[in-house]
């Protein structure tokens, strides 16, 4: 166990075997030992700091059809909303008198905000808050429209594959979407000069141990700035709504095997983790990442934004939520950084 470990943080990379035997052997012995090294390399490149993100949801309209998204086209019981360009540029106002130097714009992959509707917003944000990156998380767009949107001013994408593997990618979406097509975007949007994130969700229906390890090797791979993963939970109008949830000790097992893999890398605890355990994310931050993403969201609006079932943190207020998160953060010895938080390069 320690000589895998060991390589794993030494050569930041390893064999697939060795990845599958990780993956096989999820004691809590291992975990210890994994988690202590994610600490240990997080703290070298961070120091005991957690960056915020601030994450506006502003549409839950989309024309896809993923079998494990709540808001799905297909789902007629959702209550859908689009934020106005002022509702938004509201959000980020309150979002930077709170501290946050990041705002993450995340929708579905919604017909109803026309691709100019989103420059101008890009534009607006940009011009009025210069010191503050802006993360986009729309899903799959043209190339045009990446490098539109990168003009405008936006730094960062976020934009999970979901799994590595074709067949398993298949298992959940419609045929008219690819992993091709997904894993292409990411590649596109590299190259125009975005910090990109990608990520998977643990658990997913019919994922295996060989889907998870060609997941970290895609990832080592596209070497992203950003990884974003946590626990699949079922929504109750999907066809995998009776699906078993991905588990608590096997994201933090990959949380640190990804901190281990890409030292400098920006991981989130996500809302998930925190989700499906009330101490979720500080364990999270224990296992090695070092990102939190308050949701600046209207409060009217946050229980519409339902990817998957009992999502934590629909009620409370951004200031409310901004703070409980920093008492948190300090509760285990670490701090919240209000800069934005770039990756760390050479």
């Amino acid at each position: 166990m320690n000589k895998i470990i060991a390589k794993l943080e030494r050569q930041h990379n390893l064999e697939k075997s060795e990845f599958r035997w990780l993956l096989e052997n999820n004691t809590p012995e291992l975990r210890r030992e994994l988690s202590g090294r994610a600490q240990k390399v997080a703290h070298e490149t961070f120091g005991k700091g957690v960056y915020i993100r601030g994450l506006i949801e502003f549409s839950n309209y989309c024309k896809n059809n993923c079998y494990y998204c709540g808001i799905r086209g297909s789902n007629n019981q959702v209550n859908r909303y689009r934020l106005t360009e002022t509702e938004i540029l509201d959000c980020c106002q309150n979002g930077y008198e709170l501290g946050f130097r990041t705002f993450v714009l995340q929708g579905g992959e919604d017909p109803g905000f026309s691709d100019e509707q989103m420059v101008k917003l890009i534009e607006k944000i940009r011009r009025a808050y210069h010191d503050c990156a802006i993360t986009l998380s729309l899903g799959e767009r043209p190339k045009a429209v990446y490098e539109a949107f990168f003009a405008a001013g936006a730094n960062r994408y976020l934009l999970r594959h979901e799994t590595a593997s074709n067949e398993h990618y298949q298992k959940l979406h419609p045929l008219e979407l690819s992993l091709k097509n997904r894993k292409q975007c990411l590649v596109e949007l590299k190259k125009i000069g975005f910090q990109v994130g990608t990520g998977f969700m643990v658990g997913s229906p019919h994922q295996t141990i060989d889907n998870l390890v060609e997941d970290l090797v895609f990832i080592k791979t596209l070497d992203p700035q950003m990884i974003g993963i946590g626990p699949f939970i079922p929504h109750h109008q999907t066809p995998y709504k009776n699906a078993k949830a991905g588990t608590l000790e096997e994201t933090l097992l990959l949380i640190s095997i990804l901190r281990l893999l890409l030292p400098k890398a920006l991981i989130p605890a996500t809302t998930a983790l925190g989700t499906i355990n009330p101490d979720g994310r500080e364990l999270g931050i224990r296992a090695g990442a070092n990102v939190v993403m308050p949701n600046l969201s209207p409060v009217a609006v946050r229980k519409d934004y339902s990817l998957y079932d009992n999502k934590i943190c629909t009620g409370d207020e951004a200031a409310e939520c901004r703070g409980c998160l920093s008492k948190r953060m300090e509760s285990i010895g670490y701090k919240i950084l209000t800069h934005r938080g770039d990756y760390p390069e050479e």
